[in-house]
């Protein structure tokens, strides 16, 4: 009578297979986890933005004046954004009836190519730098 003896646990081509599919799967999944990141982090800057741009018109309804100051706007000054990538500030207003306030991006985690700035104005005209389009694109 021959006794059997069975081996247990996995081999090395198994091993190799689940590498191969967490390193595809990875791949796959990294570089929209960036692109996500990225997008919140220009979603937060916007966000300030407008906020800074409600809080210039109100200011503006109480003083006659638009504010230069992020204080008087109910910021704390210097202002970053919650995590910390963008900065607000205000520039002097070219006239009493116009203001313009910028975020900055002040990390440089791969975003240097594109959106440096976010601009907005009295008027409500947003523009960005470099790229013209970071007010309306996904990425």
């Amino acid at each position: 009578m021959k006794m059997r003896i069975y081996m247990r646990g996995i081999t090395l081509m198994e091993l190799m297979i689940v590498v191969v599919i967490i390193g595809v799967l990875t791949a796959v999944a990294f570089p929209n986890y960036r692109n996500y990141v990225t997008r919140a982090k220009r979603a937060e800057a916007k966000a300030a933005l407008l906020k800074a741009a409600t809080n210039q018109e109100k200011f503006y309804l109480q003083n006659q004046i638009f504010s230069e100051d992020l204080a008087e706007l109910g910021f704390s000054a210097p202002f970053k954004t919650d995590s910390g990538t963008y900065q607000l500030s205000v520039s002097e207003p070219a006239s009493a009836s116009d203001f313009t306030v910028t975020a900055t991006l002040v990390a440089d985690d791969g975003e240097s190519l594109k959106c440096k700035k976010f601009i907005i104005d009295g008027r409500g005209n947003k523009t960005s730098e470099p790229a013209t389009d970071c007010w309306t694109r996904k990425n």
